[in-house]
């Protein structure tokens, strides 16, 4: 029994964020009616937020609503960790439908960071499901005022494996443009999708993960997309900036704070210097690593090890058998809230030659 349990597949969670008024409600709406949300656990603030159409729902209890779509909604009674154990045990014992999917949506005010860090950090969680990735929502008309005067929707953009661009029938093409280019600004690696009346197809949201469905293993270059924050790095050197890149501008004063860095290292990094670097980061510096992903070569080991971390929280690292391409080089991508590339590669350097330095000692 306990053999089978670990073989199962672990549910991939998506969490959908996006500030007041930015469209995410409509989003979900349109969502929650599309079939291929059929066997989808969405997890709700509360149901009253969405207004479900009663013409959609099949059955409902205090705290669980089946649509029609087969897609199941559920309320946060009082902590998300508790509630997806719960989830999960009533699924065990068949008393609601198997999902296979979760979709957590999040207050318009919430700063994603913590509750990625919070899902991740719950090793009962982590057993049985596994972060797909964060979908944000951000107002074509509005979203640039927004960006300025609230932080959290900065970080909810800055996040996001996926921006729905919404409203775009009620702005201009010139502000629609502007909007895009500022969230590339902030996110250069997150496709962003203009949407219209919420509508989105399912698919341009889901399985963005490490884990690639269609192959059924682990594809790095996809999650990763280490060549689009390079190419924004390279932008920016040579002064080819756009709007919301301009530092020490004061109107886009938050955008000036968040970075998205590209740390390429040719030559092997010794184990116990990474070990040393990723320590002293997350207790230095924790709350300003807001996400990051990386392909490490570890000096002496066969293949690299690929970590995914939220703020203070590290994903259990996964070391691959072998290297996915001809690319042995450590690449990994950040975004951070005042912290730049130089210094993430000078400490990390002096930690590197540190160690080297002591293993020619012991030579």
């Amino acid at each position: 029994m306990e053999a089978n349990k670990a073989s199962e597949p672990k549910i991939p969670i998506s969490l959908l964020t996006g500030f007041l008024g930015s469209g995410k409600t409509t989003v979900l709406n349109y969502l929650l009616r599309q079939p291929a949300m059929a066997n989808v656990m969405v997890i709700i603030n509360e149901f009253g937020e969405i207004g479900l159409d009663h013409e959609l729902v099949e059955s409902a209890t205090d705290d669980l609503v089946l649509l029609q779509s087969g897609c199941l909604c559920c309320t946060i009674r009082s902590d998300l960790i508790e509630t997806l154990q719960t989830l999960f045990s009533k699924r065990s014992r068949l008393e609601i439908p198997a999902f296979d999917r979760v979709v957590i949506e999040t207050t318009g005010l919430a700063d994603p960071a913590p509750i990625l860090q919070a899902i991740m950090s719950d090793g009962l969680v982590m057993r049985r499901f596994q972060l797909d990735g964060v979908i944000a929502t951000a107002d074509a008309v509005a979203g640039s005022a927004t960006l300025d005067r609230h932080i959290e929707a900065v970080k909810q953009a800055a996040v996001a494996d996926r921006i729905l661009l919404t409203k775009t029938d009620l702005a201009s093409e010139e502000e629609s443009g502007a909007m895009e280019q500022r969230l590339r600004g902030l996110n250069p690696a997150a496709p962003i999708h203009r949407v219209t009346g919420g509508k989105v197809d399912p698919g341009r949201l889901f399985d963005v993960g490490l884990y690639n469905p269609a192959t059924k293993s682990i594809d790095v270059q996809r999650w990763l997309q280490e060549e689009k924050y390079q190419a924004q790095h390279d932008r920016r050197r040579h002064g080819h900036t756009h709007h919301g890149e301009h530092p020490g501008n004061d109107v886009n004063r938050h955008d000036d704070h968040i970075r998205a860095v590209s740390l390429i290292v040719d030559e092997p990094i010794p184990g116990e210097a990474l070990d040393r670097w990723l320590k002293s980061l997350l207790q230095f510096r924790g709350p300003d690593l807001l996400r990051f992903k990386g392909i490490i070569n570890v000096a002496g080991m066969q293949g690299p090890i690929v970590v995914h971390g939220v703020q203070h929280v590290i994903y259990p690292p996964i070391a691959l058998k072998s290297w996915p391409s001809d690319d042995r080089r450590t690449r990994m991508v950040f975004i951070t809230y005042d912290i730049d590339e130089k210094m993430l590669r000078d400490s990390l350097n002096k930690l590197a030659e540190e160690a080297n330095a002591q293993a020619s000692a012991r030579v």
